[in-house]
């Protein structure tokens, strides 16, 4: 099983050991495409601070995160499971697993970045700012520029296994399972359902969607699940207490669209 997660925007201080080591990250293919985004944000960032800011989608209260950005060949580096704190890695809470579901999330877990590809939690970056909406100089869109090494990568990374999309709409535009891959992806919406005046009415709210799929994922990863498709993951999650709806893609090459309706908020 391939889990496929969003980055956050929240992240931890720099690590205090050695800074980042290129060579070691997972899907090396995606080497030469990380070096020319990493070396047109440091250039964006040296230039002209305000127009970083801009172009980085930064308030005036993040100014700083520019200057940042100039550290991350020197800063020191983190697991990437522990640099991001956001919602989703709060409820996933990676640190207090047992070992043997650390190590199942060492090998299924890929984060996508707008400045790395994607990453494995294991491993080490520095913190930074890009997201994958950003437009960098001679690079244009990040979504659109990733499309191309994402695919060399991905249905490798992929295997013949299960693929669980939990990622939001602007990383899903880096890469998009096709064929074969497709017919094993399963997406995945997060509904609160709630009764008003009677009449049931389903919303998706986002803090709680995030904070639900971290969940989700770290029930999978204690209960050593290993669905093989899409119609394993949904049996997989009702056994686990959640409340699924499904239906198989009416034509080949479709990924399947999975609904967790839940009636609490938390």
């Amino acid at each position: 099983m391939l889990v496929l997660l969003p980055p956050s925007e929240g992240k931890a201080a720099a690590g205090r050991g050695a800074p980042l080591k290129p060579e070691s990250l997972s899907l090396p293919g995606l080497a030469g495409a990380r070096a020319a985004v990493l070396d047109g944000l440091v250039e964006l960032c040296a230039a002209d601070e305000e127009k970083a800011r801009v172009a980085l989608g930064l308030s005036e209260g993040l100014r700083g995160e520019v200057a940042k950005n100039l550290e991350l060949r020197t800063a020191g580096a983190r697991p990437a499971g522990e640099l991001y704190t956001g919602v989703l890695y709060d409820a996933l809470d990676l640190a207090s697993l047992d070992t043997a579901a650390r190590r199942r999330a060492g090998k299924s877990l890929l984060v996508f970045s707008g400045l790395w590809g994607a990453v494995r939690v294991g491993d080490r970056i520095p913190p930074y700012r890009c997201a994958m909406g950003v437009k960098l100089p001679g690079l244009g869109a990040l979504g659109a520029f990733w499309r191309e090494p994402m695919a060399e990568v991905m249905p490798e990374a992929a295997g013949d296994g299960l693929v669980l999309d939990l990622r939001s709409s602007a990383y899903t535009a880096a890469w998009k399972p096709k064929g074969a891959v497709a017919e094993r992806t399963a997406s995945v919406r997060v509904l609160h359902s709630q009764l008003v005046d009677g009449v049931e009415k389903r919303s998706v709210v986002s803090h709680f969607n995030k904070a639900t799929k971290g969940r989700m994922v770290r029930d999978l990863l204690r209960a050593g699940a290993r669905p093989k498709g899409p119609a394993e993951l949904v049996t997989a999650l009702r056994d686990l207490g959640y409340v699924v709806e499904a239906e198989a893609p009416a034509r080949s090459g479709r990924t399947w669209e999975l609904d967790v309706v839940v009636t609490e908020i938390h």
